[in-house]
């Protein structure tokens, strides 16, 4: 590769974003600099590579460019070296600072280091303001809190010059130094100028922030905190580089009690822990996400998800093992420190990380999570809970428990018993319980009578089934069959058949014998039961079925059902669920909405919350209007109990969605994920998900973003790479309208990499041509070309040559404008043959139309760059009148401009003028192409030799005679 092809890709890997892919970029380029033997390509890239090392997180690989870049200035100075001679002098602070970080580095050896650097400093008559700066660092890093002052005072009263960090760097250590030395208001009152001014250094105002966020915090700010937190560690969450200051914030979660959001970031960031920046950030960050899963355990927080590493699988790691593990990882690294340093001061330092706990008020900061998860009564530190542990939920599922019911004081265990019964078949979940723990306690249960002891059984089986025991259910029903046929009571016993069934069917190893249970149970109700039995019989058979997604045969079940379902208003108003949920599977839209309708005008007759919620759902998931939906959820949700709240939020959420409204979307959607997260209960991650795309729809970009990594996130863990790879393509839409290309791009490259199958060839084409579009909006020409091409691959591949036209016609200008005309005039004769193949067809739709119209214009553009206008203009024949067929007048205007150039190019201004009055004429007044066309249309007349004619014009446009 000839050395000017060296320095041209030096250049793009400047452009690139820090990170692992510029490090690998740098080094592949190192070895072709090296073998080309280049002395001043070879020290322009080692500087280089010195800065993308630091803050690409690689900062231990940094030390041996700059060395060589040292020895090379000092070994044979070259006119080169005094143009990078700013930038060398510069590095010295990135080597004072990285050294500190690493324990194995000798104290001395960062001394030499800034002994070196004010020597040349002073050499070079500039200020020593930086250098006191960093001596106060290592002062302060060893623990002299002396020396720390008395350097600082100097970094303070030494004039800062052209070496100085920059207006938000210095600011932001000296806040720092404020707020451990107790001055938050002084720290405060420092970085607001600061934060109010243009910063454009890379760690601004991220670091800032940042560091504010304690001062903040600790001087009642909460607000301002919360903002900052999100801002900053948004900026920093893709930094490796960052490790340190991602701890901060993971320590100011645990610090204002939320743990969750603490317990995802730490699950986030915990496999940087694998390849740190330095042994310093990782202790730092060991130590800070100990202390969160620390309290999160004591609040229930059971498992935190590592990813895989070197000889080490990923799984689920016990959150408080894994902060053992975090705090001895830290302390060992403090102790190396220390003795490195000859002080305790890292050590005692570490420790106070460990210690931290939540105080004072809760400060709400998940954009995903409205409250903090309730303490369970009298935990300790060590105790946590399975996931499917019941937590503490809303204040309406703590009413419902606390409901006392009274009971009569004389009841035998029959009565009690009965009671049950009859109230579980009412809804009437707090007498059921109530009744079945009073025969308990009242009477035990060795000295039941065999009927007695067999009721009891079935009940406390229906209340297993109730809580989604369904195992547990299913061995309780069948000892209570058992029991009954002992006592020769043959229609309880087909009762408890029947429903032994329905669960049995639940599962594909048992259907067969549950569906023969069911089935026998409601020929022998039929015969011996009365007319509730018969038609709940029937029910159960119809419900079996729909567990097998047998419609037609449930259809039948449910017509032997009477009327009035025996006269029981309760069972026939789940009937009518049943019978709206086979309606639905069957596509009876009509008619499963009319069902629903009517379960749940039976549920507002007999007031039972349950039923309505139940029917109100069915009804959302049939009904046309979404005004509609919300109405049946807003009274779903007046009576929903606890544990149908999640479910109406959800449907409520959605439909708002849909009827426009997606600010109130949003509070339901973070309604429900705190639901989820209150419960244990898994699905949050889907529900992120929906809540993203609603921030997004709202123009809350910066909360989409945070909510769809958290989205990512968990649907990642849950293995269900579909929908996080249509969450990333939400999360890398929402970067790029945040700006944040570098982030969307590496998003867009990931799904083009998952998506590799041929099955997928479309979605990978589509993500190709999205991530050629942002690197085209960023003026980073060369690369999207390269992206379009790669999407146009793809779509041939998939066969979809309009699509493959499109791609090819981006490509083509994307190298026009990145200055490589022989690539766009070779995308240019790919277009021509797609185009050729598509024109050829009997019919052409609109599309087709508008794309080979484009496609035309995209030629004839890149012929005129070429200095062919006869060839570019031949081109364009017809191709204003067929995008005018199509209603594309935009798209005709801009062609007829073309035209309208190319004839003043070839010397026909008599064809030019008119065509150009014509389009300018047509032109809304303020539209952008105006000023382009009048200009044409002047130099026209001046042409025509009518300078009046074009001095008017010029004046009326605003039109300067050399533009």
């Amino acid at each position: 590769m000839a050395d000017e092809d060296l320095w041209r890709v030096l250049r793009g890997i400047a452009d690139m974003p820090y990170g692992a892919g510029q490090i690998a970029a740098l080094e592949q380029l190192l070895r072709r600099v090296d073998a080309a033997d280049d002395r001043h390509l070879a020290f322009v890239t080692r500087m280089q590579a010195t800065t993308g090392y630091v803050y690409g997180g690689e900062s231990a690989k940094s030390f041996v460019t700059f060395s060589w870049c040292l020895s090379e200035f000092d070994r044979d100075p070259q006119p080169y070296h005094q143009r990078h001679l700013h930038q060398l002098l510069w590095h010295f602070k990135y080597m004072v600072s990285g050294l500190l970080k690493f324990p194995d580095v000798p104290l001395d050896r960062t001394y030499g280091v800034l002994d070196d650097m004010e020597r040349r400093y002073r050499a070079g008559g500039h200020s020593l303001q930086t250098v006191h700066k960093h001596r106060f660092r290592v002062a302060d890093h060893v623990g002299d809190a002396e020396a720390a002052a008395h350097w600082y005072r100097l970094w303070q009263t030494t004039p800062r010059d052209e070496l100085s960090d920059c207006a938000g760097c210095d600011p932001t250590s000296q806040v720092g130094y404020l707020a451990d030395t107790g001055r938050d208001a002084e720290a405060v009152a420092l970085a607001e100028p600061v934060l109010a001014g243009r910063l454009t250094c890379n760690e601004q105002p991220q670091a800032i922030l940042t560091a504010l966020l304690l001062p903040y915090l600790r001087t009642g700010r909460g607000e301002s905190a919360r903002d900052a937190h999100r801002e900053a560690y948004r900026r920093l969450r893709g930094n490796l580089a960052d490790l340190w200051d991602i701890g901060d914030h993971i320590e100011f979660c645990t610090l204002t009690g939320n743990e969750a959001r603490a317990v995802e970031l730490v699950e986030r960031h915990l496999d940087w822990l694998d390849r740190p920046p330095s042994p310093a950030a990782a202790m730092h960050f060991a130590a800070t996400a100990a202390a969160a899963l620390r309290q999160a355990g004591r609040i229930g927080a059971p498992t935190v998800y590592r990813r895989a590493a070197d000889g080490r699988p990923a799984g689920e790691v016990p959150a408080l093992t894994l902060a053992d593990e975090l705090a001895e990882t830290a302390t060992a690294l403090a102790a190396r420190f220390d003795a490195r340093n000859g002080t305790a001061h890292q050590s005692e330092w570490i420790a106070s990380r460990l210690a931290v706990r939540a105080s004072g008020a809760h400060l709400p900061l998940s954009a995903s999570v409205r409250r903090r998860p309730a303490r369970p009564s009298g935990d300790e530190p060590g105790i946590h809970r399975d996931r499917g542990a019941s937590p503490a939920t809303s204040d309406r599922a703590r009413a419902g428990d606390e409901t006392t019911v009274a009971l009569p004081a004389d009841a035998g265990p029959d009565e009690l018993l009965t009671l049950a019964e009859e109230s579980w078949g009412r809804h009437d979940r707090a007498t059921f319980r109530a009744a079945l723990a009073a025969c308990d306690d009242r009477f035990g249960t060795d000295d039941l009578a065999p009927r007695t002891a067999a009721h009891r059984l079935a009940l406390r089986a229906a209340e297993r089934g109730d809580e989604d025991d369904i195992a547990g259910a299913i061995e309780m029903n069948r000892a209570a069959l058992s029991r009954y046929r002992e006592a020769a009571e043959e229609v309880p016993a087909q009762v408890v058949a029947g429903r032994l069934g329905v669960l049995l069917t639940r599962s594909d190893d048992d259907a067969e014998e549950g569906l023969a249970l069911v089935r026998a149970a409601a020929e022998v109700l039929d015969r011996l039961g009365d007319a509730r039995q018969r038609a709940a019989g029937h029910d159960r058979v119809a419900l079996a079925l729909l567990h097998r997604e047998r419609w037609a045969e449930a259809g039948a079940a449910l017509d032997r059902v009477p009327a009035d379902a025996g006269g029981d208003r309760h069972l026939a108003a789940r009937i009518a669920l049943h019978r709206a949920h086979l309606l639905e599977q069957s596509d009876r839209v009509d008619e499963a909405r009319a069902a629903a309708d009517e379960a749940r005008r039976i549920g507002r007759e007999l007031g039972v919350g349950e039923l309505i919620t139940a029917a109100c759902l069915t009804y959302v998931r049939t009904v046309d209007d979404p005004a509609d939906a919300v109405a049946a959820c807003d009274e779903a949700l007046a009576v929903a109990p606890a544990a149908a709240e999640l479910p109406v939020r959800v449907a409520r959420a959605r439909a708002l969605l849909s009827a426009g409204r997606a600010p109130d979307a949003v509070d339901d959607f973070v309604e429900a994920v705190t639901l989820c997260v209150e419960r244990g209960a898994e699905g949050d991650a889907f529900l992120r998900w929906e809540l993203a795309n609603a921030y997004r729809i709202v123009g809350r970009l910066g909360e989409a973003a945070e909510v769809a990594e958290e989205a990512v996130l968990g649907l990642d863990r849950l293995g269900a790479q579909a929908e996080a790879d249509r969450c990333r393509h939400l999360l890398a839409g929402v970067y790029a309208g945040l700006g944040e290309i570098d982030p969307a791009l590496a998003l867009l490259e990931r799904l083009a990499d998952n998506l590799d199958g041929p099955d997928n060839l479309p979605h990978r084409a589509q993500v190709l041509e999205e991530a050629g579009g942002i690197l085209y909006d960023a003026d980073r020409d060369a690369v999207a070309a390269e992206r379009f091409a790669a999407a146009a691959t793809a779509y041939r591949l998939a066969d979809l040559p309009l699509d493959e036209l499109r791609a090819r016609r981006r490509e083509a200008y994307a190298w026009f404008w990145s200055d490589d005309r022989p690539s766009a005039v070779r995308a240019i004769e790919l277009v021509d043959g797609l185009a050729a193949t598509l024109a050829g067809q009997p019919e052409q739709s609109p599309p087709v139309t508008y794309e080979l119209a484009i496609a035309a214009e995209a030629g004839a553009r890149v012929l005129t760059g070429e200095d062919r206008p006869d060839e570019a203009l031949g081109r364009l024949v017809g191709v204003p009148d067929r995008l005018r067929s199509i209603e594309a007048f935009g798209e005709a205007a801009q062609v007829e401009i073309l035209i309208g150039e190319l004839l003043l190019r070839l010397d026909r201004p008599a064809e030019a003028e008119p065509l150009l009055r014509r389009v300018l004429g047509g032109l809304p007044a303020d539209s952008r192409p105006v000023h382009q066309t009048a200009w044409l249309l002047a130099r026209a007349l001046d042409l025509l030799d009518r300078p009046e004619e074009a001095a008017a014009l010029r004046e009326e446009h605003d039109l300067d005679q050399d533009d």
